[in-house]
C-alpha cells in the first residue's frame, strides 16, 4: 500500500494518455515527504491502476459527459496534514493534465483518499526488498 485506483468513463481514453496519468500519480505520490524529511508512501508498495467503464450513465445523458474517480487507499498511521498534503498533490497533478481536456469537453473528475484499519492485510511477493 498505497493503492491509487482509478475508474473512468471509457469517453475518457481519447481524451488523455491513462499511461501518463497513472505514471505521474505514481511519481506524485512518491514525492511526498513526512515531517521528517522521511518519504511517506514506500516505492515498492505504490501502484497506480486504472479501469475504464464501457458502459456508464453520467448526469443526465444529454451530452457525452465523462468522469474520473481515484481512490487513494492507505493504511493508517499518516498525520492528517500528510494526508491532506498528499491528496493535494494529486490532485494538483491531475489538474495539469486534464486542462487542457476540461477546455473542450464536459468531464467531472473526484479524488478520494480513504484510510482504513486493515481487518486483514496479507502480502506476497518480491518488490519491497529491491527498495530498501
Amino acid at each position: 500500500m498505497p493503492h491509487l485506483v482509478i475508474f473512468y468513463t471509457l469517453n475518457i481514453e481519447a481524451k488523455i494518455d491513462m499511461s501518463e496519468l497513472c505514471r505521474a500519480l505514481a511519481d506524485t505520490m512518491l514525492k511526498q515527504l513526512d515531517e521528517a524529511g522521511k518519504q511517506v508512501f514506500p516505492t515498492g508498495g505504490t501502484r497506480v491502476l486504472a479501469y475504464p467503464a464501457p458502459h456508464y450513465a453520467v448526469a443526465d445523458g444529454k451530452a457525452d459527459y465523462g468522469f474520473v474517480y481515484l481512490n487513494l487507499r492507505i493504511g493508517a498511521g499518516r498525520s492528517d496534514a500528510i494526508k491532506n498534503e498528499a491528496g493535494r498533490a494529486l490532485i494538483d497533478c491531475a489538474r495539469a493534465l486534464f486542462d487542457p481536456v476540461f477546455k473542450d469537453n464536459l468531464v467531472g473528475l473526484t479524488l478520494q483518499v480513504d484510510e482504513g484499519a486493515q481487518v486483514f492485510d496479507g502480502k506476497l511477493g518480491n518488490l519491497h526488498p529491491l527498495f530498501q
